[in-house]
């Protein structure tokens, strides 16, 4: 078991910049591939970034390329997202994910799921 607990989120203004954190427990030893998704209101749940255990490889979603970098501390058991040239696009609800497979965080259809963490840009 691996839980997850968001945190980062805020309001900012258009152009701003975040950064999220997600601090794992448990199971961390497994060599879990970690990600961020996000839920704007009245949308489904989209794949934002994923980064594999060793960091070695990112994914990101081309609505987020050059704007949004991921990145992980395993001492830490932390993962970040740093958000920058902030949109009102991209408000919603980000969600942390952990998976054995980066595929499987891609496909939102992950093992593990923080609570979430809400972003707000305002225009």
């Amino acid at each position: 078991q691996v839980q997850l607990v968001e945190s980062g989120g805020g309001l900012v203004q258009t152009g701003g910049s975040l950064r999220l954190s997600c601090a794992a427990s448990g199971r961390t030893d497994t060599g879990y591939a970690m990600g961020w998704s996000r839920q704007a209101p009245g949308k489904e749940r989209e794949f934002v970034a994923a980064i594999s255990w060793t960091g070695g490889s990112t994914y990101y979603a081309d609505s987020v390329k050059g704007r949004f970098t991921i990145s992980r501390d395993n001492d830490k058991n932390t993962v970040y997202l740093q958000m920058n040239s902030l949109k009102p696009e991209d408000t919603a609800v980000y969600f942390c994910a952990a998976d054995l497979r980066s595929s499987y965080l891609i496909a939102q259809v992950s093992d593990y799921w923080g609570q979430g963490t809400q972003v707000t840009v305002s225009s």
